[in-house]
């Protein structure tokens, strides 16, 4: 039961409600996380542990973020084993959520957790990042885009604020070292429509790490030469 209390602590610290029906529903991921990552590779995280506190924690922190509790739609670009998408449609049920990802055996899993988690808040969609976006039904489509992917800032600024609709946020999940990440953005997050407000330092429950949430509004529209093609975004960032 230590891991109820680890998970209640961090969800009173964001003044997120938290029951039995809720962690219940985060050791099935748990399981089923750990089963799948036997067969195909979807976390280095395995230890029970850990998982609890670097993975669905982490996630939970964005409840920081008032933007979070009052939004009608997210999507989670890069989603991978469903970081931090499924924690955020665990935790609110009201928030309709969006795993997008670009490889279908990951779509598989998520699948599971919809079903087996019965997630009726949760649609997957398999697809890349700059292939969506061109999509009518997902650009400018959402109040929040978010990743924790380990992408720069500049290219997961064109990955995601294309999906955001103008006056929503892309938040962004990041480790501790973000200064130089963002001063190297600048230039690209305006070129998208965005404008950096600001960033906010979370520590993790039960341990010394320190991520950030990084919040940029939609201020305008984002010029329809984004994102460029596949392959493009990564190797010519822009500046």
């Amino acid at each position: 039961m230590e891991f109820f209390e680890l998970m209640k602590s961090a969800c009173d610290k964001v003044e997120m409600s938290f029951d039995e029906k809720t962690y219940n529903k985060f050791i099935t991921y748990k399981d089923l996380l750990k089963e799948w990552n036997e067969k195909i590779n979807l976390t280095a995280i395995t230890e029970d542990e850990e998982i609890i506190k670097k993975h669905f924690i982490d996630c939970i922190n964005a409840f920081k973020l008032d933007e979070f509790k009052k939004c009608k739609s997210v999507i989670d670009v890069g989603t991978g084993a469903g970081f931090p998408g499924l924690p955020i449609a665990i935790m609110k049920t009201d928030i309709n959520v969006t795993l997008l990802d670009s490889l279908n055996k990951r779509i598989n899993f998520l699948n599971q957790i919809k079903t087996s988690l019965n997630l009726d808040n949760v649609v997957t969609i398999h697809s890349r990042a700059e292939d969506g976006a061109r999509q009518k039904d997902l650009r400018e489509k959402f109040d929040i885009a978010t990743s924790r992917a380990v992408a720069n800032m500049s290219v997961l600024s064109e990955f995601c604020i294309p999906y955001v609709k103008v006056g929503g946020y892309f938040i962004a999940l990041k480790g501790p070292s973000i200064d130089e990440e963002l001063e190297e953005a600048k230039k690209a997050i305006g070129m998208l429509g965005g404008k950096l407000l600001q960033v906010i330092s979370v520590d993790i429950e039960g341990t010394d790490l320190n991520h950030n949430l990084v919040v940029i509004k939609k201020v305008k529209a984002t010029p329809n030469v984004y994102p460029r093609k596949a392959g493009t975004i990564t190797k010519k960032p822009l500046k």
